[in-house]
């Protein structure tokens, strides 16, 4: 997997040109999500993956789901990397989830959109949301709030099987904005979350593939 991330991370590795293409569910994923979330299976990986994100940032490394720290070019965030336990099905809910707790924090998706790349030997695919803070002047200050910038969730899938999501904050630097809210506080308000009862915990299988 890690020699896949350095071939993903550098450039001109694509075998032809690739275009973006908007990224849309069918009825019937958009059903099965609106029930994934209303049973509330989320719990199962949330609060996991919250704690795998704090214990990475002190050097210990988590029991099981795997998390590493992304901070570059002026953009903070995380990869939180796919488990067999989890199942494709769950990722996949997981991915549109988590853009959906960004939603909640004053933000709306600009674009939500895919992209395959043929490699030599293999195929990865980005399935991107891309969200923007909602326009709000802070009145204290006049400058408008961007709360935590723009945020990107990413899910990166290799010969069609899920690697990990990528969650990242990349806020403006613009005097006209408030200063960004750190992404410590972001991986707060999206992550933590309760652990999964039994009855939750049981549900995974339904939605695995």
């Amino acid at each position: 997997m890690f020699s896949f991330l350095k071939k993903i991370f550098s450039a001109g590795q694509a075998a032809g040109p690739t275009s973006w293409q908007p990224l849309l569910r069918t009825p019937a994923q958009q059903r099965a999500h609106k029930q994934w979330v209303a049973q509330q299976v989320y719990l199962n990986w949330m609060g996991p993956f919250f704690k795998a994100y704090h214990f990475q940032k002190t050097g210990v490394c988590a029991r099981q789901l795997r998390v590493q720290l992304l901070q570059q070019e002026g953009r903070q965030g995380a990869l939180f990397f796919y488990d067999p336990s989890i199942g494709p099905g769950n990722f996949r809910h997981l991915f549109d989830f988590i853009r959906d707790r960004v939603l909640t924090q004053g933000y709306n998706v600009s674009v939500s959109d895919k992209r395959l790349a043929k490699h030599e030997r293999y195929a990865e695919c980005i399935e991107k949301h891309f969200l923007k803070p909602l326009p709000n002047d802070c009145t204290a200050t006049g400058r408008c709030n961007q709360r935590f910038g723009n945020v990107t969730v990413d899910l990166v899938s290799i010969n069609g099987q899920p690697g990990f999501i990528r969650f990242f904050a990349n806020p403006y630097h613009d005097t006209i904005f408030t200063p960004p809210t750190s992404f410590d506080t972001l991986m707060d308000a999206v992550f933590n979350l309760p652990p999964a009862p039994t009855d939750v915990q049981s549900l995974i299988g339904k939605y695995y593939k």
